[in-house]
């Protein structure tokens, strides 16, 4: 096919956002065909929906998934959440990367799923390209389902095609990425992308974060705020950490300061989120 069939395919795909290959009129029929007989655009509509009261919607999407390994559970169906939140004139998009997750975080339902897969770029794209409020969204935040850096390469894929000229023509100021910390990949993730970076803390101290959060075994909490400290936050970039607030446990002067100690000299900024109980985990909220 001629080299600006290409360009034809992305302004179809990422500024239409066609369902159907047959909807690409300005490319030949005969090369629609061709096109049709090997691929499909893959959207595919949430298949169910729970509205809340303040506007915010929880989508269930169907996946594809790029397989299982012999230590995920095997179905032969799969589903996400994403979630559409509505603020003013800000409408957030909080996707999925994985079914499931490895991580296990100890007040985390995800993790007590269990690992059911990676999802592909296409599945995760998905969530947006398939969004009813899509034309709203101003931005969008890896932190439903999964362990981003678990599935970097998917992640970054998608974020090439969300920012690239040829794709979505986003600002990576709109997308933030989420992570636990993973040894090596968070780095990469760094070097490879603008996007925001948010980093799941809940605990100043090792110990406690250890049992909390696994992860905190394989790249502790003080040698990710030491990497963070190597790149520029101070302009376009934003680093954030996630703190969950539990009763008791991390909620104390005590641990304001240890906040404090550990994130001097860098330009972040910390979010305090309320817990949501779950099921089996004993776990109080703060008031």
């Amino acid at each position: 096919m001629p080299a600006f069939t290409a360009k034809q395919l992305t302004q179809w795909l990422y500024a239409k956002r066609v369902s159907s290959i047959d909807d690409m009129t300005n490319i030949s029929k005969q090369n629609r065909e061709r096109l049709s007989a090997e691929y499909e655009v893959g959207a595919m509509a949430p298949i169910d929906c729970q509205r809340s009261k303040d506007g915010t919607v929880k989508y269930l999407f169907p996946v594809c998934g790029d397989g299982c390994d012999d230590n995920a559970t095997h179905t032969t169906e799969k589903f996400v959440e994403t979630v559409f939140i509505p603020d003013g004139e800000r409408a957030t998009l909080c996707i999925s990367c994985q079914v499931g997750c490895k991580m296990n975080c100890l007040f985390c339902q995800t993790g007590k799923q269990g690992w059911h897969g990676n999802l592909t770029a296409a599945d995760i794209l998905n969530q947006i390209y398939a969004l009813p409020e899509a034309d709203r969204l101003t931005n969008i935040v890896f932190m439903g389902q999964g362990e981003p850096m678990d599935n970097l390469e998917a992640v970054l894929q998608v974020c090439e095609i969300l920012t690239a000229d040829w794709g979505y023509a986003w600002s990576p100021k709109r997308i933030t990425v989420s992570s636990v910390g993973v040894k090596g990949k968070l780095k990469r993730l760094l070097d490879e992308s603008d996007c925001h970076i948010a980093i799941s803390m809940h605990s100043p101290l090792h110990e406690q974060r250890q049992q909390l959060m696994p992860a905190e075994n394989a790249m502790p909490i003080e040698e990710t705020v030491a990497l963070l400290k190597q790149y520029d936050f101070t302009h376009q970039r934003r680093c954030s950490f996630e703190y969950i607030c539990f009763r008791g446990l991390n909620d104390t002067p005590l641990y304001a300061r240890e906040i404090v100690r550990l994130l001097q000299g860098l330009e972040c900024r910390v979010n305090l989120i309320r817990f949501h109980e779950i099921p089996c985990v004993n776990l109080p909220a703060s008031d």
